[in-house]
């Protein structure tokens, strides 16, 4: 595919794509073969009609214009790839408005706004906090309240229910004296105080024993997953057949060995206390990571138009949708959950938007600077993970992303990783206190006096 970019104000480019007409005729071959499946044409078998007797009996035009509703997506895919841009936000691609004739090319316009640039500032030894790993007692107590939870067991008291206790009941549920669908159950338990059930349910059934029955009524939330249910009063009526009390196991010696296998109360602390520092380490890690960037990013020129900070905005929140909905969790259920609009939603991304657009800006900057190229062995590397659980090799996995073209894709994101690397191994760790008290400090520009506002200006390195 041959393409041409220009690029245009507030860091948008328009690319022209040409696709050859070989590639165009190959494309119109797979359209027609896959129509000619549903064809029925004497002197051929089912499925097997060719491609050229398909063109001439549905015409030439209507399976180009097929071809082109099929492929655009992919030829898309394909220009941004030649192009070598990194797009943001949804395309604005123009179509001709004629077909080619044939042996002619086939050619579209997209316009879209693209990664800015980056003009680097000092990128290497730069300063950054970094905190010790810790892992407090509090922290370690809490993990050992969650281990005397797991192994809490529950027993039967003969005494009114309270917050935590559990109650063993069957309940029978009607709405203006009907009986509705899920709502009746048998030898049903819930923890009082847990929240699980409906708002105000659990609460009416504090100071019940067992053998007691008691009426409940409660209004089902406007947002309730069974549509039939939202909004509604009902009536629950609730035998309670047990109440069971939760015990908690001691803290001791004893604990230790039967639930973790130590031989004392102080190496389960201690072994829990190691655990904690090492997870503290890995998440100082990824923020010590994401610091660095940060820091550079503030040494360098970035020009980011908002146009663009909303498109990355619009992004994300298209990206969130979209793992909602594999959660089971409509748009309009989450706008009702979180109680704002979508437009208060996107306005609020964009601070996240701009900060993102910033750091892959200086990142790809860096890979510009340093020269950063993945080698085949590095492409193989990231591989490997994904070809064990495949059961293939790293060198197919590699041929079929070029084959997507999605090859350059990978290579961006190990390049841009690299480039993370470098920075992080050049950078120079200091401790949260200097970093703190060197965002206070405030550097006076030559022949100019002090504001009186509240100083910020730190310069790394100084």
């Amino acid at each position: 595919m041959k393409t041409t970019v220009t690029e245009l104000p507030e860091s948008r480019v328009r690319v022209e794509a040409e696709v050859p007409p070989e590639e165009v005729e190959r494309a119109m071959a797979r359209t027609a073969r896959a129509l000619g499946r549903s064809m029925r044409i004497p002197g051929f078998r089912k499925g097997k009609i060719p491609p050229p007797v398909v063109i001439r009996r549905i015409g030439r035009e209507a399976v180009l214009d097929e071809t082109v509703r099929d492929s655009i997506g992919r030829w898309y895919a394909d220009a941004i790839g030649d192009a070598r841009i990194s797009p943001v936000g949804e395309p604005d691609l123009k179509l001709p408005e004629q077909l080619p004739g044939e042996g002619e090319a086939y050619t579209f316009t997209v316009e879209i706004g693209v990664r800015p640039k980056a003009k680097l500032g000092t990128y290497k030894g730069i300063e950054v906090g970094r905190r010790e790993p810790r892992a407090d007692e509090a922290a370690v107590q809490a993990e050992l309240e969650a281990l005397r939870e797991r192994a809490a067991r529950l027993e039967t008291v003969d005494r009114e229910a309270r917050e935590g206790d559990f109650v063993v009941m069957d309940y029978v549920g009607s709405i203006d004296g009907e009986p509705f669908e899920g709502g009746a159950g048998r030898d049903q338990m819930v923890e009082l105080g847990s929240g699980r059930l409906i708002p105000g349910f659990e609460e009416q059934l504090t100071g019940a024993k067992a053998g007691e029955e008691r009426t409940v009524k409660v209004t089902f939330p406007q947002e309730y997953g069974a549509q039939h249910l939202a909004g509604r009063d009902a009536e629950f009526a609730v035998t309670v057949k047990e109440v069971r009390e939760k015990v908690l196991p001691e803290l001791d010696d004893d604990f230790a060995v039967d639930q973790a296998g130590f031989d004392s109360l102080d190496e389960l602390r201690e072994d829990i206390a190691a655990k904690l520092k090492e997870a503290d380490e890995r998440a100082i890690d990824r923020a010590f990571r994401e610091a660095v960037v940060d820091a550079v990013a503030k040494e360098a020129e970035v020009d980011i138009p908002a146009s663009l900070v909303e498109a990355r905005a619009r992004e994300l929140w298209d990206r969130m949708l979209h793992s909602l909905a594999h959660q089971g969790i409509s748009k309009d259920a989450y706008l009702q959950i979180a109680g704002k609009s979508e437009e208060e939603l996107l306005e609020e991304a964009k601070p996240e938007a701009e900060t993102a657009l910033r750091r892959e800006a200086v990142v790809a900057a860096v890979v510009e600077a340093e020269g950063i190229e993945p080698s085949d062995g590095d492409i193989l590397d990231a591989l490997q993970a994904s070809a064990v659980r495949e059961n293939v090799k790293p060198e197919k996995l590699r041929d079929r992303l070029e084959k997507t073209g999605r090859l350059e894709d990978l290579k961006e994101d190990l390049a841009a990783r690299a480039a993370i690397d470098l920075l992080v191994e050049e950078a120079k760790p200091i401790s949260v206190e200097q970093a703190k008290a060197r965002d206070k400090l405030w550097t006076p520009d030559k022949d100019e006096e002090p504001s009186g506002e509240t100083p910020q200006l730190w310069t790394p390195g100084s």
